[in-house]
């Protein structure tokens, strides 16, 4: 627990077999319970996350198709709700999110001043040697663009790296949440739409050679939900 609150994991994870030992095991004692949800993975993921060294107890939901990263992560949430959680975090299957980190992610949902934080890659000094420059570069447009779709700043759209309040996430739509790529656009606009409180803080960017699965047509997607959520922003026309 940290400052009282239960403390719940989810882990979505799609062919992560070589990093998600590694990512359970340096899972910060403050949690209370780790969910990993596996996307229909075609390697062992399953099977190294159930044999997994972590400090806490871990639940392994199975995808029996691919549902998408998104769908993936509403599924964790589901059971973090189940199981009483009061502050759900996510990480990423790839090691990619530094655990080190984690505790600076859910503090503004435990001390109750904020209702979801993001994790911003591109706040970090070590960004812009670590990260990838088209990467970097498609996060900072990606960003941008989203801040003029959802009408509040946002430095890193596309950072998974977050922690969300059980009362914020019980006022949310979970289904109508778009479940493959573009879900942290579609989620962080529903979030606003409801008034959920927004902030971001600094997290490590971190690559070792893991495979992406983004590809170019998944950009279209992300834009295509950025505008759907500048559209859904605007107010109604009066009838006539």
């Amino acid at each position: 627990m940290l400052r009282g609150k239960r403390v719940v994991t989810v882990v979505p994870a799609l062919d992560e077999g070589p990093w998600i030992e590694e990512v359970l095991a340096t899972m910060p004692s403050f949690v209370d319970g780790v969910i990993v949800v596996d996307d229909a993975s075609r390697d062992d993921t399953v099977l190294r996350a159930e044999r997994a060294r972590c400090a806490m107890p871990v639940v392994v939901i199975r995808h029996p198709k691919n549902a998408g990263v998104g769908a993936a992560i509403v599924s964790g949430y589901r059971r973090a709700i189940e199981d009483h959680a009061d502050v759900i975090v996510v990480m990423a299957g790839d090691g990619q999110m530094d655990p080190a980190d984690l505790q600076r992610v859910v503090e503004p949902v435990a001390q109750g001043v904020a209702d979801y934080v993001k994790g911003n890659r591109l706040r970090h000094p070590e960004v812009k040697r670590v990260m990838p420059t088209a990467r970097y570069l498609g996060s900072l447009v990606l960003s941008k663009l989203t801040t003029w779709a959802v009408g509040q700043p946002v430095e890193d759209s596309q950072c998974g790296y977050t922690a969300i309040g059980r009362e914020l996430l019980l006022q949310l739509d979970l289904d109508a949440l778009w479940p493959r790529f573009g879900y942290p656009n579609d989620l962080l606009a529903a979030i606003l739409r409801v008034g959920g409180r927004v902030t971001e803080v600094a997290v490590r960017p971190v690559y070792r050679g893991e495979q992406s699965h983004l590809r170019a047509h998944h950009v279209s997607i992300i834009l295509y939900l950025i505008v759907r959520a500048r559209w859904r922003r605007l107010p109604a026309s009066p009838e006539s």
